[in-house]
């Protein structure tokens, strides 16, 4: 039987072979001023039509559907507006709680060695994962997320802290240019991090989940870790095919996985659709934000509860 690892080794040629993109120059941008809708109060001076479709993105899909699908998975996350200003204090720096990137780890024997809770984002190359993370952290001036137009730029484990609240690790990109190590280093750290709350396996929702994608997935099954699939770059694809993909996601958490939360997140770092919800999320399973809601403990429990 294959193993994930013999997978992926088998997997990387053919990924490199077909790269998702043209090389071009590498351009690393540091992000230093936030975005005009990064915190939830500009939103609020915005129509309740438009808030709705920023913070909860499935909102201007749902007149798409069919009357006989059901709404409720794409739901089961439903903070509301008070939760969600009360998510972005954590990711809100003051004097007394620091937002920064804290070190890098090529192996999880350098990985810094913290008791507080861990979440992680880990996804194909150039689905848009550094992006997400630096729109996460919008709000705190001067942070350092690259973002590289060159699939491939992360190569190490990133850690940034938040305050003494969790830590958000950035791995590197499976598939096209992954580091050689790639395989050694995320395996060893998904297997063996006490402290990881819960896993982020990002989807280019252009293109819905390909083949190193579903080997993913079953390593974060494999390894019997909570994990939530979030389809990112929302903003690129029509109406119609996102919906399309989005169904798709949800009946592959349905029918394959038994450790992934039930909800698809969708978001985009571009017009910053989703991302308040997505704080809202890792504020709470990190155990720092209690969702007023009879599903908040099994939010923040392990795989077998994963499914509500």
């Amino acid at each position: 039987m294959l193993t994930i690892r013999t997978c992926f080794l088998q997997l990387s040629p053919a990924l490199k072979a077909k790269p998702v993109c043209k090389r071009v120059t590498s351009v690393c941008m540091v992000h230093r001023h936030s975005h005009k809708l990064a915190s939830i109060h500009s939103i609020f001076k915005l129509s309740e039509k438009k808030q709705n479709s920023i913070i909860f993105p499935f909102k201007d899909l749902e007149r798409y559907l069919v009357k006989n699908v059901n709404k409720t998975k794409f739901q089961m996350f439903a903070p509301s507006f008070e939760d969600i200003g009360n998510a972005e204090q954590l990711f809100t720096p003051s004097h007394k709680h620091c937002i920064d990137y804290f070190t890098s780890a090529v192996r999880i024997d350098h990985a810094p060695t913290t008791a507080q809770p861990e979440v992680c984002f880990i996804g194909r190359s150039n689905v848009g994962k550094s992006s997400l993370i630096k729109a996460l952290f919008s709000l705190v001036p001067g942070i350092e997320v690259r973002v590289s137009k060159n699939p491939g730029h992360t190569k190490k484990m990133n850690f940034f802290k938040v305050g003494k609240a969790f830590t958000v690790v950035d791995m590197p990109g499976y598939g096209y240019r992954a580091p050689s190590d790639f395989v050694e280093m995320v395996e060893r750290y998904l297997e063996a991090r006490q402290n990881l709350k819960r896993t982020f396996l990002l989807l280019d929702a252009s293109i819905g989940i390909q083949e190193a994608d579903h080997i993913a997935i079953e390593m974060c099954e494999e390894f019997g870790i909570p994990f939530v699939l979030v389809l990112t770059k929302i903003d690129r694809p029509q109406q119609g095919n996102l919906l399309k993909i989005i169904l798709g996601v949800q009946e592959a958490i349905e029918k394959q996985t038994s450790g992934c939360f039930p909800q698809p997140f969708l978001v985009s770092s571009l017009n910053y659709s989703g991302i308040h919800l997505l704080r809202c999320f890792i504020a709470h399973v990190t155990g720092n934000l209690q969702i007023n809601e009879h599903n908040s403990t099994s939010l923040r429990s392990g795989v077998n509860s994963a499914k509500i």
